[in-house]
This record gives structure tokens, sequence and C-alpha cells, in this order.
């Protein structure tokens, strides 16, 4: 359905529906029309900090974020209005309308993986189709070819399934190895702090993308591999930042911007596919 002209603006402000004494945020609903569509969405109003105030200004922003089970969420400073986050809704709205629509074609994000032909999988934050072939010619290997990521295997079994699957990972792993490796090399120059190229190694982990042990080496999941470059860029270089600032202190939050000012929009990407990414 082509909507790109077709965008009405609700009529209604929004209403504010929860606030749980929270003192890091309040949360808003509103709501647009695209089309035909209403698409609602939260506010997330970030309450006002009670620490003193840096020299520079926080900037002024909405952050829009569509999440895998489709829920739209904009994260705002406390005292944005309601017009402006309207307006800011708008002008993305094209983009958020899209996002809902890919999240709603891939509903398997929720499902166990069967690691069966057709079914999605990700690396560097592209979609590929998965294809399983039986050659008895050929040694089993993983190869991506034109949007798909093709898994061979010698012979069928009834353990096809856990085949696939421990070729899908040792693919991976191997990738990971490479890509990581040559990430790191690239951020390197902005951690200015890091005299040594510190060490990583590769752990799956079910509620971190990274981490970074008191001694300076890195710890990186190797599902990271499944999204675009400069997520994994954004991993490292928090990680990175840890060698100098071991906690998530202000100074943390700032030296991090330092070396990458557009790291929330990054992060925000990176947390809106973890669902697909870490789906097993």
């Amino acid at each position: 359905m082509a909507m790109d002209n077709s965008l009405t603006n609700m009529s209604s402000s929004l209403m504010d529906v929860t606030n749980d004494n929270s003192k890091s945020a309040m949360t808003n609903h509103g709501a647009f029309y695209y089309g035909n569509d209403m698409i609602h969405y939260d506010v997330v109003r970030k309450v006002k900090s009670t620490k003193a105030s840096s020299n520079k200004a926080a900037p002024r922003k909405v952050v829009i974020k569509v999440h895998p089970d489709q829920r739209v969420v904009a994260t705002v400073p406390h005292d944005t209005t309601d017009e402006a986050i309207q307006a800011a809704m708008i002008k993305r709205a094209k983009w958020i309308w899209q996002n809902i629509e890919e999240f709603s074609k891939q509903k398997d994000y929720v499902l166990p993986k069967r690691y069966v032909s057709g079914e999605a999988q990700f690396y560097l934050g592209k979609r590929y189709v998965l294809k399983v072939l039986i050659d008895a010619e050929q040694t089993s290997n993983v190869k991506l070819s034109r949007g798909k990521l093709n898994v061979t295997l010698r012979k069928d079994n009834d353990d096809r399934a856990i085949k696939v699957k421990q070729l899908l990972d040792k693919w991976y792993q191997h990738k990971a190895k490479l890509i990581f490796k040559e990430r790191l090399a690239k951020v390197l120059p902005k951690a200015s702090w890091v005299t040594d190229a510190p060490s990583f190694r590769i752990m799956a982990m079910t509620k971190q993308w990274g981490s970074c042990s008191t001694k300076g080496n890195l710890m990186l999941n190797p599902h990271l591999i499944k999204a675009p470059k400069e997520c994994i860029d954004y991993v490292i270089l928090h990680e990175l930042c840890h060698i100098e600032e071991h906690n998530h202190s202000d100074k943390f939050w700032r030296l991090l911007t330092q070396v990458m000012p557009n790291w929330k929009e990054v992060k925000a990407k990176l947390d809106g596919m973890a669902e697909m990414y870490l789906n097993e």
C-alpha cells in the first residue's frame, strides 16, 4: 500500500496515563494517522536531573524507536511539548510505518528457530533467508549467496536441525572473530587512553553484548555479528570506555559521547533488534 503522501495528524493531545513515581522517567501515550492506519506510541519523559547541570546544554531531541513487537516509543526531555513530540512523530511517520510493517512480517522472532529453509537469519544487519541443501558430493558448509544463507549437509537424517544449528554457530563464531578484530582495529585510535590493543574473546551471552574485565580484556557476544557494523563499533567503544571508567558514571557517558556522539541512536537500533539477533 503506497502511503507516502497520505498523512493525517490526530487532533487529540497526548494523554498522561502512568506515573509510577520513577525517578528517571514518566510515560504518556499519543497517536497519529498514517494513511488509514492509526499508529499509537508511548512517550517516555526523562525527569529533570537534580544534579548540577554541566556547562554544555543537553541536546533537545526526540528519540524514536520501533520495537520488534511493533511498539513505538519516543524518549524526550521532561519539558518537551505535546506539539513538538507530535511534530517529530509525523516527520518520521513513513519510517515508523515501514518499520512496523517490516516487523509484522517477521513474527518468527518470538518463536524458537527450527533451522529449516525459509527462516530468517541475520548477518551484519542484513536479513537472509536460510536454505538447507543436501549434497553428498560436498563437504558440509555455510555460504552467503544472493540474499540467502545456504547450509549444505552431506546427508540427511533425523537430527538435521541440530546439524544445521551447529554449522551456523561455527560459521557465526568464525565471522565474529574476523569482523570484531577488524572493527576493534578501526575504532581503537578513538580511544586515546588505551595504550595497547586489548585482547578479546568470543562468548555467547543472553543479557550482554559485551563486557570488560578489570585487566582491560574484552568479551564479545558472537550474536553481535548479526548487527550492523556501527552497532558492533558501539559495543566495542562502550567496553573500551570501561578501561578508563569501570562504572557508568557521568564521566563514562561523557567519554562515550566524545568517541561516538550518536551512540544513543545506535544503541536504540541494536536494542530494537536484540530479540531477533538473540533468537535461537
